[in-house]
């Protein structure tokens, strides 16, 4: 079985939307699911004028997100681009996140997929994080 399904594309949403519901049930092992064994995961912040980049594990990610309540957790996302060739695709989410029910930051993830075993997984995850500028 190849990604090039009959509806990639939704398939290549399905995906990326399984990280934001394991997150939102606290499912660890869904979350690590999520990604390809060597993924990468890193997040920009702005903080006090001065850029800082932040690369964190998958899996000290998927045990810090273990960790919550179910619901508390909740980033909403928007499918903004998405881009397709074989084995690989891009998607850009801007996303608001909510914890507790309470919006705290928003910004913009943007993935790097490839297909693994006919399934789409997130090779690559970076994300920017904001206070200011959210619609």
């Amino acid at each position: 079985m190849t990604c090039e399904a009959q509806s990639i594309e939704d398939s290549v949403k399905t995906s990326v939307k399984q990280l934001f519901i394991a997150m939102k049930n606290a499912d660890s092992a869904l979350l690590v699911s999520s990604f390809a064994d060597s993924a990468i995961l890193e997040t920009i912040i702005t903080k006090d004028g001065k850029f800082e980049l932040r690369n964190e594990a998958v899996s000290d990610f998927a045990s810090s997100i273990s960790k919550l309540e179910k619901d508390i957790a909740d980033e909403r996302i928007q499918f903004d681009v998405i881009k397709i060739g074989g084995e690989l695709a891009i998607v850009w989410t801007p996303y608001k996140f909510y914890h507790k029910g309470k919006f705290t930051h928003c910004g913009v993830d943007s993935f790097q997929l490839i297909c693994v075993n006919g399934k789409w997984k997130i090779q690559y995850l970076i994300d920017t994080r904001r206070r200011d500028r959210c619609k």
